[in-house]
């Protein structure tokens, strides 16, 4: 490698070497418990690793929390879930302040009780069954990583991370998250149904009297630093144009490209671009490299970009979705 791909201190090229093996191990344990879904687990730990957030979309049953249980263990951290439902108010997310009576002066005064958010890694469960005001608060947290009740802030735990799921199928008593709050997701993950060999080794699994124990393979301290070396990867500028030219192409008034502009209805943002950057980084970490390929850019164009389009209804009626669109872009800027 040249001196421009090489981690500047010993420590962090041991950083490096240690996340790039840790990879598969990681996996491994995951499945211990959980069969199959590699491109989602790995999405999950990119976006913890830049200090994003994901939102999750999949039917009922495909075992979403599991997944996110099993993955804080594996890594160590705490875990807390909020199970969103229509009458949810913000301080039973955030924390609320009690009147607590001291023993020894008999005085009342407010006592602060941490509410769920307050784990390392938090899962929203079916964000949009809540109110927008009950949303508004997680993703002030979400970005600000601290609460605030009653005109006063606390900071949450480091790393935070937020694994909000919503359910595709179901939508009648649903609040839809406006286009603007989606961006606030790094990641759109999709959790897919099982193929026939992983459905039978979940039963087999599932429906038998072997349990499985899981060892940590990081903790929160490691996974702070990690963080801190993601910003540190080098991207070479042709990189750099690839990534803004795929966010441009996807807005209306841009050069036209074949079967791409024409179904957008609305495109991505800076966000997008920064969150591709960044994604690119830690999956060049976490695959052991110090430098960013294209083809990072490309392994992660699809959960970046696929909750920041927003097709015609002209495309939507052929059957198209964002995922389609992506695939295009990527050919074009590839050929």
């Amino acid at each position: 490698m040249s001196e421009a791909t090489v981690p500047e201190s010993p420590k962090e090229s041991e950083l490096v070497v240690r996340l790039g093996e840790a990879r598969q191990k990681i996996l491994d344990e995951v499945h211990k418990i959980i069969v199959g879904q590699d491109a989602a687990l790995e999405q999950m730990l990119l976006s913890l690793l830049c200090r994003g957030h994901c939102l999750l979309q999949g039917v009922p049953g495909l075992a979403k929390t599991t997944m996110i249980q099993t993955l804080a263990k594996t890594l160590d951290l705490s875990f807390g879930r909020v199970q969103f439902t229509p009458d949810l108010m913000p301080t039973d997310i955030t924390g609320t302040d009690i009147i607590q009576e001291d023993p020894e002066t008999n005085r009342r005064q407010f006592e602060f009780l941490p509410g769920p958010l307050f784990a390392n890694m938090v899962l929203a469960d079916e964000i949009n069954r809540t109110p927008p005001k009950t949303q508004a608060a997680l993703l002030e947290s979400m970005q600000e990583q601290r609460v605030t009740v009653r005109g006063r802030s606390y900071e949450l735990p480091d790393p935070f991370f937020v694994l909000a799921t919503q359910n595709p199928i179901e939508q009648e008593g649903t609040y839809q998250l406006p286009e603007a709050q989606l961006d606030r997701f790094m990641f759109m993950i999709t959790i897919n149904y099982p193929n026939r060999e992983d459905e039978i080794e979940i039963l087999r699994r599932t429906t038998g009297n072997e349990k499985q124990s899981l060892k940590p393979l990081f903790n929160a301290n490691e996974i702070v630093e990690l963080q801190s070396l993601v910003s540190s990867v080098p991207v070479a500028e042709p990189i750099l144009a690839q990534a803004v030219d795929i966010v441009q192409a996807t807005r209306p008034g841009v050069a036209p490209i074949d079967n791409v502009t024409n179904n957008l209805q609305w495109g991505a943002g800076p966000r997008a671009g920064q969150q591709l950057i960044l994604g690119a980084k830690a999956r060049a970490l976490l695959h052991g490299r110090f430098h960013v390929g294209i083809e990072d850019i490309h392994a992660i164009a699809k959960p970046v970009l696929r909750h920041r389009l927003v097709l015609t209804f002209a495309a939507q009626a052929e059957g198209l979705d964002a995922d389609k669109i992506v695939e295009r872009l990527i050919q074009h800027f590839d050929s």
